[in-house]
């Protein structure tokens, strides 16, 4: 008999969670995971899945009144809101199943409730009490609020999969993926949308031409803009609109306030301390390169170690633990050229160095950049505009930086990635010949730099 009740113990059934579980148990090893939510963590419940279903969603007002431009003659009536949640509802549920069905199909055992260390080999969990040789913390992330005046009338993305109906005057704080991508999602579902930011442009750490090309974008879709700005207080007024003073004494009335401003490691109440896990100033778990914590029998993966905030880094991540505990490998998890969208109207898709990051890094860089009207647009007339750029390591000709602002930027990055990861040069690109036609042959075949 084992001197454990398991020999993984993993505490969170989120992405990274579910994966290493999986695999965990497919190599022979015995699994017991805890969750005190739904199966599948932020990704499913709260964050990638039913955020690309209201982006899909909001689209459909902009796809009817483009149809104009080829001869229809539609009309959008009213949203009906209870539809669309109950819809998105039926369809996390399914994921919630589906997921539970893979952990069981593995023999991976589930108990449900709140986990909490007690020890370095032990946790419990709705007061009972699990020995197991390893321990894995998986618990994600969840939204940070700013510690404002007013900060109770604020509302997180975790809970605007539930609103009751959509809101006629939006405030959104934060320039971030999150926050851009709800700008577009609530604007596109017919509200007056403002989007307060800190900084000049948004998605600060993206490429300078791809965030002064979407925050223009915004402006043309009509999201107001207040850059260069923070919140500074809420109020509730007489009537129950919120009103927002920002710090320039400035304010603005909404019927939601959405803080957008980031996200933290969700490390409180879990025990970590009372064992000894290290964690830094902002909660995040500190591992090392195998995911191991300095308390040598608990390891972390995904969110909650504050490394890429992705589902497919968590998923990664989950499966390299996995291997190397249960099949005596030693795998690392390569953090470069990691491709990432951002489903913002219009999307971003992006993979490698931005141009800054490229001129700190190379002697010398070469820039190809393409700013032009979809084919689609030529018959809508709607005022919309893709950007592409390529970043070019001169010495070498590698291409070490692709960028898209665009429809289907998303799918389009996915193979540019691979291209990337394989250390295609910019003449490979040259040589491909572009499927036309595409929006993505713009890639294959921009051929003058601009810097």
């Amino acid at each position: 008999m084992s001197e454990f009740d398991c020999d993984l113990f993993v505490v969170g059934a989120g992405s990274g969670g579910v994966r290493a579980s999986r695999i965990a148990a497919a190599f022979g090893a015995r699994v017991i995971v805890a969750e005190a939510k739904e199966l599948g963590g932020t990704c499913v419940n709260v964050g990638c899945v039913p955020k690309k279903l209201f982006v899909y969603g909001s689209h459909y007002r902009h796809d009817v009144s483009d149809a104009a431009g080829f001869g229809w003659d539609l009309d959008v009536k009213a949203i009906d809101w209870s539809t669309l949640i109950a819809n998105k509802d039926r369809e996390i549920s399914r994921l919630n199943g589906i997921y539970g069905r893979l952990l069981e199909a593995k023999g991976v055992q589930i108990v449900r409730g709140w986990a909490k260390l007690v020890g370095p080999h032990e946790v419990e969990v709705a007061g009972d009490r699990y020995t197991a040789k390893h321990i894995l913390i998986a618990t994600g992330g969840r939204p940070w609020v700013p510690e404002i005046p007013g900060h109770e009338l604020l509302t997180v993305s975790d809970d605007l999969f539930h609103l009751d109906a959509a809101p006629k005057r939006v405030v959104v704080i934060g320039g971030g993926y999150i926050g851009v991508e709800f700008a577009g999602v609530f604007a596109g579902y017919g509200s007056e949308v403002t989007l307060v930011h800190r900084r000049e442009h948004v998605l600060s750490r993206f490429d300078s031409d791809i965030r002064a090309a979407l925050t223009a974008q915004l402006e043309a879709s009509g999201v107001a803009l207040r850059m260069s700005r923070t919140a500074a207080s809420l109020v509730r007024s007489r009537d129950g609109a919120i009103q927002l003073t920002l710090d320039d004494g400035s304010t603005l009335e909404a019927d939601l306030v959405v803080s957008a401003v980031g996200r933290r490691p969700l490390t409180s109440g879990l025990g970590l301390e009372d064992v000894g896990v290290e964690v830094d100033a902002k909660g995040a778990v500190v591992v090392n390169d195998a995911f191991q914590t300095n308390v040598p029998s608990v390891y972390a993966v995904g969110d909650v170690i504050d490394r890429v905030q992705l589902t497919p880094v968590a998923l990664a991540e989950g499966m390299t633990l996995a291997r190397n505990l249960f099949d005596g490998q030693s795998g690392r998890v390569d953090y470069t050229n990691i491709a990432t969208a951002v489903f913002s109207d219009p999307p971003v898709g992006t993979v490698g160095l931005t141009e800054s990051e490229a001129r700190a890094k190379f002697e010398s860089v070469t820039i190809f950049r393409s700013t032009f009207t979809p084919l689609k647009h030529r018959l809508t007339g709607r005022d919309a505009k893709t950007t592409m750029k390529l970043v070019v390591d001169a010495a070498s000709d590698r291409v070490v930086g692709c960028h898209v602002l665009g429809p289907g930027a998303g799918e389009i990055m996915q193979g540019f990635a691979v291209a990337l990861k394989c250390g295609a040069t910019k003449a490979q690109f040259d040589a491909t010949i572009g499927i036309h036609p595409t929006a993505a042959e713009e890639l294959v075949t921009m051929r003058t730099p601009v810097g």
